[in-house]
């Protein structure tokens, strides 16, 4: 056993130890089959929480916390849940071990809300893997979470011979990402103090909007869908559908409106750019006129927008008071805007997130380039277009914000403070990878390729900056591009028994 083991195992124990001392009068310890068993490797790592023990577990127990917490960079699909932390309820994994298939199950074994719960390996990529969750409180507003691990791998000690050092470092980017969401999102209840609201969401099976549910969620609100049914369900609104539907939003607090046709999805032919018009403008426009034909109406509504709206703008610093582009993504998201205006008219507030380039392992424009970067690929075209970028989690928090600070309305550059140019992001890429950014795409082939959605989503330079975000107080999580891909890539490291202050 490793000394790093040794004080894990040791941490684990004083945990153990000090939760059954602390709760005289009643019975907290783990059932037999989690006791550590000869021959495991141990892992323990805490993180200190800026909210109460109450409130850390309570996320924790939500429906979609482990889907929040599985790192990006892993091929990992929920396949079920019983959404439950409760002993005997079950969570099945889907993922790959070197490329093959492989079904993780697992049930939760021990529940002491708010104190801890565990879950244990039934089969799956380990020979044991015994998971504890171990929640102490500090004060009234703060709380600290461990995670003990105890696994052993596959195949005995030829697999700890060739299998261990990998392991180790996988469990110790898991933990540094997971405890940097937890605590983050989490900072989130302190920042942005709300009773729990009913917010509608469109587009909730894209990247941004799927998210988007699932951490309000967990942070308390009760979240309905919005779909394109002729009839919704107890969770949904077919804003669409019949006129009945609609008076749904009566109850609701904010309307989040993220829905519209991928605009890199296929080659724009005439008829898929009127495809991406409609799916944006049209849509919208009738949602918005429905809104405003209600006699209680959404205090706020959230629709998304694009720094598409500027165009191609070569070094110009770009605020959201810049002038619009004349291409066809800046006229796409002119109208898109413009189309608001009854929502506006009947005196709800509305917000356009202006979105940068959203970055995520999970889709978007950083999934296409991990390949390419990692074939040693660089610069597109020049290399000198200016990228607007921002992290996937601080789209969501800006969407938070955006719902809670009453002053923010209109149009909103969701862009991190820092854009950079598109040779500068390959090789900050490329250095997070351990790949050199060698081979550049030239401008003719990439027009070649894509044709006019090659100007307009590649080779354009849009130099956008926060203004209005960082004028009402909003905190990023990300304005390193470095410091974001490391962390989305899962190239930060978690040593055992190390807190985050």
């Amino acid at each position: 056993m490793t000394s790093q083991d040794k004080s894990a195992l040791s941490k684990l124990t004083i945990a153990n130890d000090k939760l059954a001392s602390s709760k005289p009068n009643s019975d907290p310890k783990l059932p037999e089959e989690c006791r550590p068993q000869p021959g495991s490797d141990f892992y323990a790592a805490s993180v200190e929480l800026p909210v109460s023990i109450d409130e850390a577990f309570a996320y924790h127990e939500r429906p979609g916390c482990l889907n929040r917490l599985t790192p990006p960079w892993e091929s990992v699909q929920l396949e079920h849940s019983d959404q439950s932390l409760q002993p005997g309820s079950r969570v099945v994994l889907k993922t790959k071990i070197a490329g093959i298939p492989v079904r993780w199950k697992a049930r939760h074994v021990w529940y002491d809300r708010p104190h801890g719960f565990a879950d244990l390996q039934d089969s799956g990529p380990f020979a044991r893997w015994s998971h504890q969750h171990r929640f102490e409180s500090i004060d009234d507003d703060r709380s600290q979470l461990t995670d003990a691990i105890e696994y052993k791998l596959p195949a005995g000690m030829a697999g700890k011979m060739f299998g261990s050092g990998k392991a180790r470092r996988t469990i110790e980017a898991m933990f540094a990402y997971r405890h940097r969401v937890t605590k983050d999102d989490l900072q989130m209840l302190v920042d942005y103090p709300m009773s729990p609201k009913t917010i509608a969401v469109s587009g909730a099976s894209g990247l941004v909007g799927g998210s988007l549910c699932t951490l309000l969620t967990l942070l308390g609100h009760n979240v309905l869908t919005i779909t394109r049914d002729e009839h919704g369900v107890e969770d949904s609104i077919a804003a669409w559908g019949s006129p009945p539907e609609m008076e749904k939003f009566e109850s609701v607090d904010a309307v989040v409106h993220l829905a519209g046709k991928s605009i890199a999805g296929k080659r724009w032919t005439p008829e898929v750019k009127q495809q991406i018009r409609d799916s944006r403008v049209e849509k919208t426009r009738s949602l918005c006129e429905g809104l405003a034909g209600l006699q209680s109406k959404p205090p706020v509504l959230i629709c998304a927008s694009a720094t598409g709206i500027y165009g191609d703008r070569g070094d110009e610093i770009l605020t959201e008071t810049s002038a619009h582009g004349d291409d066809f993504l800046a006229d796409v998201a002119g109208e898109w805007e413009d189309s608001c205006q009854p929502a506006r008219d009947a005196g709800i507030r509305v917000v356009h997130t202006r979105f940068g380039i959203v970055l995520s392992p999970q889709g978007g424009a950083l999934q296409q380039m991990l390949l390419p970067a990692k074939m040693m690929g660089g610069r597109l075209g020049s290399g000198n277009q200016w990228w607007s970028w921002i992290a996937l989690d601080d789209v969501l928090g800006a969407i938070i914000h955006c719902i809670h600070r009453e002053e923010v309305s209109g149009p909103v550059n969701f862009v991190s403070p820092n854009p950079i140019q598109n040779q500068d992001f390959a090789k900050v890429l490329g250095d997070v990878l351990k790949r050199p950014a060698l081979f550049p795409a030239p401008t003719f082939a990439l027009r070649l390729a894509l044709g006019e959605m090659a100007d307009d989503l590649l080779l354009a330079s849009t130099r956008a900056v926060p203004e209005q975000l960082q004028q009402t107080g909003y905190k990023f999580r990300f304005t390193d591009l470095k410091d974001c891909l490391r962390s989305l890539l899962g190239k930060e490291r978690k040593p055992a028994t190390q807190a985050t202050e």
